[in-house]
């Protein structure tokens, strides 16, 4: 009996090993398959696993930055909105809520988290998952969002960890949370902490408070969910942000009492998403862009041979641009304008063509066939395979849509064709402002809104300059037959007789008011842009030496060597004009505008800096003269407005009076025939601004000289602009006189010249200007 005993507890001894030894078997294989499973995903079976170098420098989209003198980035350029920050630039609070809420054991772990792996396993997940912040870095930075097949998720998760762990290796914990933020998507062309905060909060990552910090980070599970700019997402946000900052007090980041109060806040956003159509200087990003940048990569390439690429590479563009006068050389565009337009669109209620003025029905269907021919609908149908003939009809369909007005973007009810009439009713401008001294350019306008309005006025357009060229007339003849700005001249009925200077007939130039005014000095009919003075100078002259001396100056531009340039028939831009009119204040010198100072790539290094370009044009003698002459416009003339004190009675909605700028301002107004253009350029000592402003269409434009010369168009816009930076003394504009050449072999001083009274001319203007 006993040996069947012993036998029977034999047997069950040895099965209970064998079920022992079967156990460890088991786990032994498991634990091998997985260390396995994992150095199968470390060597790449699953898939390409990154780099050291590839861990060492992640490769990310980076947003180009164009970088203002003052150091706002007033714009980028991008694929992804994104803008990497460093550790230092993050707010304690916006760490402290990231980590109490994405992976409160984040300083404790080497990228995975033990305790949390075990407890989503044993949950199944129910909990959530155990991904620590550094594993979804890994996910962002090497293969993004994770796949919905369960197999390859698997392989996905062990290649993060894998990366997870490589990362804990080669980065600060500090890093990592820069790193893990700087790639994060927060929607609407928000990728990055950075731009987020730009975005939703219109400040600095360092700048945001507690909550604006919980309500980031709350986005972080699902940032199209919690999107605080949908309305309909509101209590949501809201919800989800008091979540976070309960994680905050349950891991010691804020006080209960704290928390309490914040979760009664409501989420106040200042919503700005960055868009290549918003936001300051949209014209001039542009320029720089598809002009200057197309042009820099080809010609500055990377040490491999290959482009920069501005969408991707992280280049910062510092240009010479000052945020804050470009903000107010944008307000007084719109503050002008808008009322300006107003009075447009009352002109031209009886008008049955309107906005064109006495054109034929044939070419005004030119006008609009050319515009439907040129528009995106026109472009998106023909490449859709679509007839001519389908494409014209659709543009007399109505349909809904939304237009551009002052008063904020409209949604309607009209045809295409409608809409191109519409657009071509309101007034444009271009505006630009340079210091002469350095040619930098500190404001740029290229028209009233770029989504709806692309075409660059400084840059692009060129128009009839009218009395704005008539000073580069009187430097010719200050400088080559040695006239002053006191010499008397006569007023008096001119004609340049058949074949002098090549006309093909006898040209009788004619003033606008048709009278004239005997001996007056020259300072005098420039200042009120005698048309018959300007003749006879041209004359003595010739227009060869005057088209010369333009060129000189800046003007790039080709001008007809005829003598009706002297009354402002050549077509120039905004920009040339500044620059030449700069060479006035610059004492002779001429220096090309600058706008791009240097561009850095993302790591600092310096890949181009701008050298400046200047030549000779004049003596500072000449130089000076023509500033004195252009004074007597502001002085007596057609600029007097900008130093009256007068309020321009029912006219003051429209003129912006008064300006009451006591300071030395040289200056011209500018209108061409029918008012199509209306043009002022002025300088002070360190500032030189020139303004247009017109219809696209020459054939659209006001009935009356009213409301359509440069004094009330443009100059308007650039007192509005002066008083603004005037009111900004930290810009340091200059108050003081031009200054006065040692010796000046010219006479300026024409107090005891032949000259008007003073206050005849002030009320003779007025009068004249408003037809009274």
């Amino acid at each position: 009996m006993a040996t069947k005993k012993n036998t029977k507890s034999a047997k069950s001894s040895n099965g209970f090993f064998k079920y022992i030894k079967i156990f460890w078997s088991i786990f032994l294989i498991g634990l091998v398959s997985v260390v396995l499973f994992f150095l199968m995903a470390s060597w790449g079976v699953f898939g390409k696993m990154p780099t050291f170098d590839q861990l060492e420098n992640p490769d990310s989209n980076v947003a180009t930055e164009i970088i203002s003198s003052d150091g706002v980035t007033i714009g980028k350029f991008y694929l992804e909105n994104r803008t990497p920050v460093k550790y230092a630039d993050l707010p304690q609070n916006l760490v402290d809520a990231l980590v109490a809420t994405e992976d409160e054991r984040f300083f404790e772990h080497s990228g995975i988290d033990a305790r949390g792996t075990l407890r989503a396993a044993a949950s199944l997940g129910a909990g959530g998952g155990a991904s620590t912040i550094t594993q979804q870095l890994a996910k962002n930075l090497f293969h993004g969002e994770g796949s919905k097949n369960i197999l390859y998720r698997i392989t996905q998760k062990a290649k993060e960890w894998v990366i997870a762990i490589r990362l804990e290796r080669q980065y600060t914990k500090q890093e990592i949370i820069a790193m893990y933020l700087n790639t994060v998507d927060f929607v609407n062309q928000a990728v990055g902490i950075r731009s987020a905060a730009k975005t939703y909060f219109g400040k600095e990552p360092k700048d945001l408070t507690i909550e604006e910090s919980a309500v980031l980070v709350g986005m972080l599970k699902n940032p199209s969910l919690y999107n605080p700019a949908r309305e309909s997402r509101k209590k949501r946000v809201l919800d989800r942000r008091n979540t976070v900052l309960s994680q905050m007090v349950k891991n010691g980041f804020l006080k209960p009492e704290i928390k309490e109060e914040l979760a009664l806040k409501p989420i106040k956003l200042d919503f700005n998403p960055e868009d290549h159509n918003e936001g300051i200087a949209t014209y001039l990003r542009e320029y720089i862009r598809n002009d200057f940048m197309r042009t820099w990569v080809k010609e500055n390439l990377k040490e491999d041979g290959t482009e920069y690429d501005i969408y991707r590479d992280g280049l910062k563009i510092y240009v010479t641009i000052d945020s804050r006068m470009q903000k107010y050389a944008e307000e007084a565009v719109h503050e002008h304008l808008s009322n300006l337009q107003e009075e447009f669109f009352i002109g031209q209620e009886k008008n049955k063509n309107a906005p064109f003025m006495n054109i034929s029905s044939a070419e005004t269907k030119r006008i609009l066939d050319r515009a439907m021919k040129s528009s995106e609908r026109w472009r998106v149908m023909n490449k859709q395979g679509k007839s001519e003939d389908e494409i014209i009809k659709s543009f007399d369909v109505k349909t809904n849509m939304t237009v551009f007005s002052w008063q904020g973007d409209r949604d309607t009810i009209m045809t295409p064709m409608d809409s191109i009439r519409y657009y071509k009713h309101f007034l444009q401008t271009g505006v630009m402002s340079m210091e002469p001294q350095t040619g930098q350019v500190k404001a740029w306008v290229g028209g009233i809104n770029h989504r709806y309005f692309q075409y660059d006025h400084v840059k692009q357009g060129t128009r009839q300059v009218g009395s704005t060229f008539k000073p580069f007339v009187y430097a010719t003849a200050i400088e080559h037959i040695h006239h002053s700005p006191c010499d008397t001249i006569i007023d008096s009925p001119f004609t340049m007789p058949k074949g002098k200077y090549g006309i093909t007939a006898d040209w009788s130039p004619k003033n606008s008011n048709n009278k004239h005014e005997g001996a007056v000095t020259m300072k005098y009919a420039l200042a009120h842009s005698i048309n018959t003075v300007s003749a006879k100078l041209i004359n003595e002259v010739g227009p060869k030496a005057v088209v010369d001396l333009a060129h000189k100056l800046g003007v790039t531009n080709e001008i007809p060597e005829t003598p009706a340039i002297a009354l402002g028939a050549a077509e120039l831009n905004v920009s040339e004009m500044v620059a030449a009119y700069s060479t006035f204040a610059n004492k002779g010198m001429y220096i090309k505008p600058i706008v791009i100072t240097r561009i850095e790539d993302k790591n600092g290094v310096q890949l181009y800096h701008d050298v400046p370009q200047t030549r000779e044009v004049m003596s500072k003698d000449v130089a000076y003269a023509v500033v004195k002459l252009l004074e007597g416009v502001t002085e007596s003339g057609s600029g007097y407005r900008l130093k009256s004190t007068w309020s321009g009675n029912g006219y003051k909605r429209v003129t912006g009076h008064p300006y009451k700028l006591t300071n030395p301002i040289a200056g011209k107004t500018g209108t061409t025939q029918n008012q199509s253009d209306g043009w002022f350029m002025g300088m002070v000592p360190n500032l030189a601004t020139g303004v247009w402003v017109g219809n696209e269409d020459r054939s659209a434009h006001f009935r009356s000289i009213t409301y359509g010369q440069g004094a009330t168009m443009a100059l308007p816009i650039w007192g509005l602009y002066m008083k603004k930076c005037y009111a900004n003394e930290s810009l340091e504009i200059s108050k003081e006189n031009f200054e006065r050449p040692e010796n000046l072999s010219i006479r300026v001083d024409c107090s005891k010249a032949v000259e008007k009274d003073s206050t005849a001319i002030e009320k003779q203007d007025i009068d004249d200007f408003f037809g009274i």
